[in-house]
């Protein structure tokens, strides 16, 4: 999809990720509404690109309708729909030690969120014959985030709504592309575009790699390529996969003294 003179809507897309998404887009000629909870950091954003900035909470689906319908007064119908929000909590102790309310925001923010998207801009999309779904999951949803069961769990669910989406409705003329990047230099982890290096990409290197999936009209975009060979590798031989899983676990253990996303991403 060329994505010029496009209506696309940014959810999360204040900081990190959402916010070079949204940069790169605008662009590339898009006209981009940033849907955020943090309204002032969106309108700046929104100043910076030239587009507009729209309060949303997305575990609210009166919110992300709401969201819609500004973006479509500003811009016309939705043609992409980028759900970026997320979070992530890790587990407290042991894997099903979080609460019911962080297992219930991240169903919402990664899973319904999505859905609530969809059920909201889908009906005209396919109406028109066409639309696009930029559901940003995670490596996680492909493989697992060590100490973090909630996420892991809704990033695989998200992956697999991403899939239905696409095998309902690529006939409708829907493009969907789901992505799954492992560790990125954003707020999320406490760091910066300066802290990126190695593995550690910047929010402007998923951007990128977003955008050129989109363009290509690919299904899965991996940012990291090597998610790819280890996803394989899962695949192949789960037994030995969970085994070296193991072994990253107790790794962590011995060299941070714990289970931290903020230092996980040094071991991989």
């Amino acid at each position: 999809m060329d994505i010029s003179d496009k209506s696309i809507i940014v959810t999360g897309g204040a900081s990190g990720i959402g916010a070079a998404i949204a940069r790169q887009a605008a662009q590339a000629g898009a006209k981009v509404c940033i849907a955020d909870l943090n309204i002032e950091q969106a309108q700046s954003i929104a100043h910076e690109i030239g587009g507009i900035a729209v309060s949303c909470d997305v575990t609210q689906e009166t919110q992300i309708i709401a969201a819609v319908a500004v973006a479509e007064a500003a811009h016309g119908p939705i043609d992409v729909f980028v759900s970026n929000a997320g979070l992530g909590r890790g587990d407290p102790s042991h894997a099903a030690s979080a609460p019911d309310a962080d297992w219930m925001l991240n169903w919402n923010v990664h899973v319904m969120a999505h859905v609530w998207a969809a059920r909201a801009v889908l009906p005209a999309m396919i109406a028109r014959g066409s639309g696009h779904f930029v559901n940003v999951a995670s490596a996680a949803g492909l493989l697992n985030q060590i100490g973090d069961s909630a996420y892991s769990a809704t990033k695989h669910a998200a992956v697999s709504f991403a899939e239905s989406l696409l095998i309902s409705h690529g006939a409708d003329g829907i493009g969907v592309s789901v992505v799954c990047p492992q560790y990125v230099a954003t707020p999320l982890l406490g760091l910066g575009d300066g802290d990126a290096k190695g593995n550690l990409l910047t929010a402007d290197d998923v951007a990128k790699a977003v955008w050129k999936g989109v363009a290509e009209g690919a299904f899965v975009i991996l940012p990291h390529p090597d998610v790819a060979k280890y996803s394989a590798l899962r695949g192949a031989d789960p037994a030995r996969w969970i085994k070296g899983m193991q072994m990253l676990r107790a790794k962590a253990m011995t060299e941070h003294g714990g289970i931290s996303v903020g230092n996980f991403y040094k071991l991989v």
